[in-house]
C-alpha cells in the first residue's frame, strides 16, 4: 500500500504542468500550499517551510449536480454518478451528450 501511495505522489509531482518561478517553486491550487521542484538552496528553504497536504478522502470530491431540467451537464458528471452510458429517454440524457447521434450518450471510446 505504501508503494502505491508513493508512486501516486511521485507521478503527481512529475506530471503537473504548473508554471514555476525562478527558484522552481509554485502555489498548488488543488491542495493548497506552496512547493518546489528540483534542487537549490532557495527551493530547499521553501520546501521546508511548507508541508504539502495530501487528502485522499472521498469527502473532498465535488458533488455531482444536474443542470438544465435534470440533464447532466457533461459526460464526466454522468460517469461520476454511475449513469453512463445514457440512452435517449433515460433520466439525465441530453442530445449534447451524444456525439455521434446514435441515441447513446457518454459511451466509452472505441479503440
Amino acid at each position: 500500500m505504501a508503494v502505491f501511495i508513493l508512486a501516486c505522489i511521485a507521478l503527481d509531482t512529475e506530471a503537473h504542468g504548473g508554471r514555476l518561478n525562478a527558484e522552481g517553486c509554485h502555489h498548488d491550487r488543488k491542495r493548497g500550499g506552496y512547493h518546489c521542484h528540483g534542487g537549490g538552496a532557495t527551493a530547499s528553504r521553501s520546501r521546508a517551510n511548507s508541508s504539502p497536504r495530501y487528502d485522499f478522502s472521498p469527502s473532498r470530491a465535488a458533488p455531482v449536480r444536474r443542470v438544465r431540467g435534470g440533464v447532466f451537464a457533461n459526460c464526466a458528471e454522468a460517469r461520476a454518478a454511475g449513469a453512463a452510458p445514457l440512452r435517449r429517454g433515460d433520466p439525465g440524457y441530453g442530445p449534447h451528450l451524444d456525439r455521434d447521434g446514435d441515441g447513446v450518450g457518454c459511451e466509452p471510446r472505441r479503440r
